[in-house]
């Protein structure tokens, strides 16, 4: 299978992509019931992200899916110039939470998986459960599955549904930068 199919949670890489590199700089909690501790200075680098994780393989897609960023964002600009279809949803007004992007990737991949000639793999950037039905049906369709996802924000039920899990920590240097 020399094809993929590539579909990416942001938030999911960028929350815990920060997280990752507060650990990195040696960042803790001050107590328990705090929350893990963010490096507000990471940035996702698109293009690089692109490269390791498609790692050769012919790219039939690759799409990211988040929520609506503010007007005088560049983030989604950048991540269309290296590539991907972008696709965003406003989070809820009273919660803040993002909602439709776990669902808008998993419509997006299955439409891809069923319409698509030939097996290939699907190379998902989530660590939620809630993508166990796309990683189902796309074994259906006899394709291969790769989980991405640093080893903090993989679900162990979804890493033990694919064929593969690949760990965004051991490229970590590769895929990110620091904004001064």
């Amino acid at each position: 299978m020399d094809e993929c199919l590539i579909l990416v949670d942001n938030s999911n890489v960028f929350i815990e992509g920060r997280k990752f590199s507060a650990k990195n700089k040696g960042l803790v909690k001050k107590s328990f019931d705090q929350y893990d501790p963010i490096d507000w200075s990471w940035r996702i680098d698109f293009g690089s992200l692109l490269k390791e994780v498609a790692n050769g393989h012919k790219i039939i897609k690759a799409i990211l899916v988040g929520s609506t960023p503010p007007p005088n964002d560049s983030l989604w600009n950048a991540a269309k110039s290296q590539g991907f279809e972008v696709k965003t949803y406003e989070q809820s007004h009273s919660t803040g939470e993002e909602k439709a992007v776990d669902t808008e990737l998993v419509a997006s991949g299955l439409k891809i998986i069923y319409k698509h000639p030939n097996p290939a793999v699907l190379k998902l950037l989530s660590g939620d459960r809630d993508f166990l039905p796309l990683i189902r049906s796309a074994y259906e369709e006899n394709w291969e599955t790769e989980l991405w996802g640093f080893s903090s924000g993989i679900s162990n039920e979804l890493s033990q549904t694919v064929s593969r899990v690949k760990l965004l920590d051991f490229v970590f240097d590769k895929i990110g930068k620091y904004e001064s």
